[in-house]
């Protein structure tokens, strides 16, 4: 089969496609899928890089999200048969492994995973649009709606709207029927937000993010006319590092600051007299569970979410779909589709 292959950790440069691996086989409980579509995330890069603590088998084939056809049953799966639609929940919670970080994934026409890991696809979902769901929509489905519960009529700020998991959360917050504001880098990002749902847009390249939302909605205070008011009521931040302090101070008195991550600095400095303060909430949210998915298949089936798709590549592609992920040029997901 034909498959993106890395045998040590390192750069974009260091993928090495191969045009005849080793083809999969099904063992005892698992099946072997024709991979039809296959999203990329950071932590693809974070794989390829090596990341300090997680030991990952050489040579790997990475891709996490992934969505086909099952192409091949092994003994003693019953409730699965060939040519069936699904899309794999990614995290095997029985071995604890992610698949494509120490299993092989799906940067490869076909894949191998335990029975246990698949959801069926209905007819009517896309393979490329179902591949978007897991790690990305899942995560920012677990923290805005399992979590943060987002409610009609509050003002949601998202900064690093414009990746996988901000443009679910944009999209999540508007079904809501939340006021969403949208923080990206690009004024052409900012008018894809608003395509998608989002009602203003803050530039934080060229604007301070917190000085545009005390600007537009006022500072924010504990006392005052109508008890104290000013600011935002949740704040979505998965990025962290110098974003942390202002993030909290956009929150109104009570507000939610919803975090799932910090791909920009795990240790910023906070003032917590700010925080009891305002009594402000910190929800953390650690990836998905196997509901937030289900639930996400259903909104894309019956086209309330539509999974932002920025470009779709063929795998010789790859390379390329990373470097513009790496450069923060992608809106939305990268998809890969081996067979195209």
């Amino acid at each position: 089969m034909k498959a993106i292959i890395i045998r040590q950790h390192g750069e974009i440069d260091d993928l090495t496609y191969e045009s005849s691996w080793r083809d999969p086989e099904a063992a005892e409980g698992t099946v072997v899928i024709a991979v039809k579509a296959c999203a990329l995330n950071y932590h693809d890069l974070f794989t390829l890089r090596g990341m300090p603590g997680i030991k990952v088998p050489m040579p790997i084939i990475m891709g996490i999200d992934v969505a086909g056809e099952i192409a091949a049953v092994g003994p003693g799966v019953t409730e699965w048969k060939v040519g069936d639609r699904v899309v794999v929940d990614p995290l095997d919670l029985e071995t604890g492994k992610l698949l494509g970080e120490r299993m092989d994934g799906g940067l490869a026409e076909y894949c191998q995973v335990p029975a246990r890991m698949l959801m069926r696809l209905p007819d009517d979902v896309e393979f490329a649009d179902a591949a978007a769901l897991p790690v990305a929509y899942g995560t920012a489905y677990r923290m805005m709606m399992s979590r943060g519960t987002i409610k009609e009529g509050e003002k949601v700020l998202v900064l690093g709207a414009s990746g996988g998991v901000g443009t679910c959360c944009v999209q999540l917050a508007k079904l809501a029927g939340a006021h969403v504001i949208a923080a990206a880098s690009t004024e052409e990002k900012l008018d894809k937000l608003r395509e998608i749902g989002a009602d203003e847009g803050i530039n934080y390249k060229t604007d301070d993010f917190m000085k545009v939302i005390h600007n537009r909605y006022g500072k924010p205070r504990v006392y005052g006319p109508g008890g104290g008011k000013g600011g935002v009521d949740v704040v979505v931040n998965f990025t962290g590092g110098e974003t942390w302090v202002p993030s909290l101070r956009c929150l109104q008195a009570g507000g939610r600051l919803l975090t799932c991550g910090a791909t920009a600095g795990f240790d910023p400095k906070t003032d917590l007299r700010y925080i009891w303060t305002f009594e402000l909430n910190i929800m953390g949210s650690n990836a998905w569970q196997r509901s937030d998915l289900f639930s996400l298949i259903e909104l894309v089936r019956e086209r309330k979410l539509v999974p932002s798709i920025d470009q779709r590549f063929t795998l010789q592609e790859t390379p390329d779909a990373f470097r513009r992920l790496a450069e923060r040029n992608v809106f939305g997901k990268a998809i890969i589709e081996p067979f195209r």
